[in-house]
């Protein structure tokens, strides 16, 4: 059977936002419903596990698949004259078209209920992370080289912005939490509560990726160490700074390297004395830790540490203080800092 063959893009002048407010709100133009669905499967494409299963949490369960379905569904011919056969059965009394009616409203409803103020202000916050557009078009031309004389003015909006906005999430976030108000936790801190602080910027505030916010620094102030190459790494240096554990901006791996060189030479000062093997194994941590931000004891079990024995050969190295050594690189790697004694994070 010959179909008309229609593309599913067909509100192109529409943004992603108002076809969403269209569909919640009711509407039932089938341009709207099929341009929907279009969209989001392109989105799915885009986006992450994390973000498939936070779309799945605040659309009460439904996929982002199950969504496009349910949208083309709304207007698929053979899903209504399905759906209205078997209205038909359990209601010979009612006319034919009548029953193609009940079923599409029914389908376009399904379709509709999926969508909700919270999850339309996701599905936005997502794609504004994941689109780029490219214009290959109308290229720019430079007109003029020199010194922006706002470049001083915008970088220090984009520090107090990005210092406002941590601020006014520090209750919410539990890395920011400990940072602002509990630093005796600070030996708490693990990968994934940064990483969690890292997704909301992505999603809420993308313009303040840590490596844009990290160059207006420089813009304001001597910055100690280059730039990081990862966001999550400069992401942590911003923290200690805007949460004035450093007085000035400085790269974590620095902050890292000067506590080690600190608590080794403490601890071969004292009574327990490391030799080379063991020294090689501690900067193997050091190394770890100034990317990870935390030690576990089962971290020891991956890399790289596994290529090299692992917990087991850790033990062999430290004996019984294995554990001892852990929790003091994890918690006790003090600092003086403008007289204020700190711990290692």
């Amino acid at each position: 059977m010959k179909t008309d063959s229609r593309p599913l893009e067909r509100q192109k002048s529409t943004s992603l936002k108002d076809l969403l407010a269209a569909v919640t709100f009711g509407a039932q133009d089938e341009d709207l419903y099929v341009s929907l669905a279009n969209r989001l499967a392109r989105l799915d494409r885009q986006i992450n596990e994390g973000e498939r299963a936070t779309f799945a949490e605040k659309a009460n369960g439904k996929t982002i698949n199950q969504t496009v379905k349910d949208l083309l569904n709304a207007y698929n011919p053979d899903i209504i004259e399905l759906k209205a056969s078997e209205i038909n059965q359990l209601q010979p009394e009612i006319l034919e078209a009548d029953a193609r009616n009940k079923a599409q409203e029914k389908l376009i409803d399904i379709a509709r209920s999926t969508f909700s103020g919270e999850l339309n202000e996701y599905i936005e916050n997502v794609r504004r992370v994941h689109e780029q557009i490219i214009d290959t078009v109308n290229l720019d031309t430079v007109n003029r080289a020199g010194w922006d004389k706002d470049t001083v003015v915008q970088a220090d909006e984009l520090v107090n912005d990005f210092k406002a906005y941590m601020e006014a999430n520090k209750d919410e976030l539990t890395a920011l939490r400990i940072f602002y108000n509990q630093p005796y936790r600070r030996r708490e801190v693990t990968y994934a509560m940064l990483k969690e602080v890292m997704e909301k910027l992505k999603l809420e505030k993308p313009q303040f990726a840590p490596l844009r916010v990290w160059q207006a620094y420089e813009q304001l102030e001597k910055v100690n160490g280059n730039s990081p190459k990862k966001q999550l790494t400069a992401l942590v240096s911003l923290i200690r700074r805007i949460t004035e554990i450093d007085p000035v901006l400085t790269a974590y791996d620095q902050t890292v390297n000067r506590n080690f060189q600190d608590w080794v030479f403490k601890k071969q000062a004292g009574t327990l004395k490391f030799n080379e093997d063991q020294m090689n194994w501690l900067r193997m941590i050091k190394d770890y830790v100034a990317t990870s931000f935390h030690l576990e004891i089962d971290d020891l079990d991956y890399t790289p540490f596994d290529a090299l024995g692992g917990r087991g050969r850790m033990y062999q190295l430290f004996g019984d203080e294995m554990n001892m050594v852990i929790s003091e690189l994890n918690e006790h790697w003090r600092r003086e800092d403008n007289g204020r004694n700190e711990y290692f994070r």
